[in-house]
Order: C-alpha cells, then sequence, then structure tokens
C-alpha cells in the first residue's frame, strides 16, 4: 500500500513539473537581456506631462539608456498599436475597446490630458533603432492569434534586440511553432479582465505557471509581490529559468529584486 502511496506521489510530482518546465534549451540567448532595467510602458511621468506608452515616454527612457517595456493591441482595421488597456477609459477618457476601434479614429485621442497620442509600433521601432532593447508585451483577450502573423511582419527587418511577452499562452505557442528563435515570456499574475475576474481555474492556473506545457516560455515574467510561489521557485532554481520581475517603484525594490532576480521592470512616475 505505501509503495502504491509513494508511486503515486512520485507520479503526481513528476506530472507537475512536466505541466510547469520551462524551454530548457538556448539560454545563452538571454544572457544580453540579464540585469537589464526596463522602463516599465517606457520612462513616464505623470508629474512631468509624459503619459504611459508614448512617443515622450519612450525618448525618455532611450535617454537613460533604459530598457523598454510596452503593450502592444490589433486595432480593428489591423494596426499594431501601442497602448495598455483593453478600453480607453482611463487614459484617455473616451468609450471602446482597443480591438473594436479603427486606429485612424484613435490616433487622435490624447493620453491622459496630454498632447501625446497613441503610437503605432512601428513608428517605436523606427525611432528606437536598436539604441535600447525592447520588451514588448502582446495584449489578447481572446484566443484569436492574427496579431502575432501582424506583430511578425512589423518586426521584418527590426535590428534591435527584442523579447515578447505575454500573459495568454496562445501568443506564446504561436510564437513557439512559427518564431522559435524569439525569446518568449511567460507573464503571471491574478489577472483582471475588462474589470472582471476571469474564472479562478484560469487564474490558477497561470499564476501558478502550469500554461507553460503549451508554450514552454524562454523566461518568466513575475509580479514581485506574487513572487513566493513553488512554480515560480521551481522554474528559476531547478530549471533556471531566469526571472523578470515587475513593477518595482522605488530604488529599494529595485535593490531587493536585484538579490534575487535576473531583470527588472520598474516605474518612476513623479
Amino acid at each position: 500500500m505505501w509503495l502504491s502511496i509513494i508511486g503515486i506521489l512520485l507520479l503526481c510530482i513528476i506530472f507537475y513539473l512536466f505541466l510547469t518546465a520551462p524551454r530548457l534549451g538556448g539560454r545563452k540567448r538571454l544572457h544580453p537581456f540579464l540585469g537589464v532595467q526596463w522602463a516599465h510602458r517606457g520612462l513616464h511621468n505623470v508629474k512631468m506631462g509624459i503619459p504611459e506608452n508614448s512617443m515622450a515616454a519612450f525618448r525618455a527612457a532611450v535617454k537613460e539608456g533604459y530598457g523598454i517595456e510596452l503593450d502592444v493591441h490589433l486595432s480593428r482595421d489591423k494596426k499594431i498599436v501601442v497602448f495598455h488597456d483593453e478600453t480607453f477609459n482611463r487614459v484617455c477618457a473616451r468609450d471602446g475597446r482597443v480591438e473594436e476601434t479603427d486606429y485612424r479614429e484613435m490616433k487622435n485621442y490624447n493620453l491622459l490630458d496630454t498632447k501625446e497620442r497613441i503610437p503605432l509600433l512601428k513608428e517605436v521601432l523606427g525611432y528606437v533603432d536598436g539604441r535600447v532593447p525592447l520588451l514588448i508585451e502582446v495584449k489578447l483577450p481572446t484566443a484569436d492569434t492574427r496579431i502575432c502573423e501582424y506583430l511578425e511582419k512589423e518586426l521584418e527587418g527590426y535590428g534591435g534586440k527584442y523579447m515578447i511577452q505575454s500573459f495568454n499562452c496562445f501568443v506564446l505557442r504561436w510564437l513557439k511553432k512559427n518564431r522559435s528563435e524569439i525569446l518568449r515570456g511567460q507573464l503571471s499574475e491574478n489577472l483582471t479582465r475588462a474589470g472582471k475576474k476571469p474564472h479562478y481555474i484560469f487564474r490558477f492556473f497561470v499564476k501558478y505557471l502550469l500554461t507553460n506545457v503549451f508554450c514552454r516560455p524562454d523566461f518568466i515574467s513575475y509580479k514581485m509581490s506574487d513572487a513566493a510561489n513553488l512554480s515560480l521557485w521551481m522554474n528559476q532554481y531547478v530549471f533556471r529559468a531566469p526571472v523578470a520581475v515587475w513593477t518595482l517603484r522605488s530604488e529599494y525594490e529595485v535593490w531587493r529584486a536585484k538579490r534575487k532576480f535576473q531583470m527588472y521592470i520598474f516605474e518612476r512616475n513623479g
């Protein structure tokens, strides 16, 4: 009987490791990104009139020599736009969802009561031009991965260093199948979507990295306040996967992060 129980426990442990394991090869490709400090949505500062995910925020980050973390959506007219939220309410004081709006309309929206507008990814790529690395977060509220095809075309010919991350494992799985050379990161947190929490099971799988089985990420991007997590510990110390932590809002938090993790996503928002 005890042998059967031990056997079942061993099988459960092996299955758990199978579900949560990251990609195990190609770690040398991550070396240029280790130790990078990423400006979260650019080096934005509300008090200075520099809104998040704006060209002004990206110019400030390049000037300081920081890597840039930014977010992308696919607009209704199939443009890759740089914007974080699923709706315009918070940042632009407008109604509507990004995926259901044409860029020719949203390009006139002001960001946080400034003169800055929603940029296209190609504008950001043209400006950055490889001077600092990019960490591109793909926003995908559904399982429709067409954004990956348009993103691939947008990044063709771009000579700078970049990585791609997403909460949605379907994005990472598409990249694994079609662009295996791209460094991919699994984001994880207790997610909210359009003001509502998704199903508990989905949140559980994302938080505990059980979706790794579908996409085998190259690195993990994790909320630092939730980092006391067995799955994250296993990824970092057993599988040796590099970890980026977010969002660090003080020099002390950056100092703490540097003691344990490999990449740091920070904010200086006045």
